[in-house]
Order: structure tokens, then C-alpha cells, then sequence
């Protein structure tokens, strides 16, 4: 079993900054100041938010962009990024819907 330090790297843009996800786990974890073991577990409580964030973010959309699409609120696109415990999947789809993109699961 991999451990979650080594996590694949992925370039995640972080304040307006390109960096790795690794670099951004260590950042994250000492401004927080708890262990990059608790931050993985966290991160595994909102990994979708990221995703959903990520895409977004290269479809060129602001949050009240993507809001007006689907027809909410910036603060609720904003709630679903950071902080995505129960994001509906018939939110997810029309996210992906405006976003031009399809959703793929996968029970593995």
C-alpha cells in the first residue's frame, strides 16, 4: 500500500501560484500547523471540492461565473470547494454539464 506521502505529484495552482501538490500538502500542514499524515486525512474528506475547483479553473471560469450557470450563488460554488463533504451527485453533473465536461465514477 502506498503511503499518502507519496501521493502522485499533480501541479495544483494555490493563491494564483503553480505548485505541486506535495509542496502545497507541506505548506498547507505547517501554516496549520498539524502533521502532513492529518492533512491527507482531511484532504481525503474534500478531495471532490479540489476537483471540482481545478475544473473550473481550466475552463477559465470565475466562481460567479459558474454560479450563474447553474443557476446559485458564488458562495455556494465557494462551499462546494472547500468545503465538499455532501455535494449532491445532481450537482456534480450539472457542474460538469457547464463546465463542458462529463463525470466518470468508479467503485474500484
Amino acid at each position: 500500500m502506498t503511503s499518502r506521502r507519496q501521493k502522485p505529484i499533480r501541479q495544483i495552482i494555490s493563491g494564483g501560484k503553480e505548485m505541486n501538490l506535495n509542496d502545497y500538502v507541506d505548506k498547507r500542514a505547517k501554516n496549520e500547523g498539524i502533521s502532513n499524515e492529518d492533512f491527507w486525512d482531511g484532504y481525503e474528506d474534500y478531495k471532490i471540492g479540489i476537483f471540482l475547483k481545478e475544473a473550473r479553473e481550466r475552463s477559465g471560469l470565475t466562481q460567479e461565473e459558474l454560479a450563474n450557470r447553474i443557476n446559485t450563488t458564488k458562495s455556494v460554488i465557494s462551499r462546494m470547494e472547500n468545503h465538499s463533504e455532501d455535494i449532491k451527485l445532481s450537482t456534480i453533473e450539472k457542474v460538469a454539464k457547464a463546465l463542458g465536461k462529463n463525470i466518470k465514477i468508479a467503485i474500484v
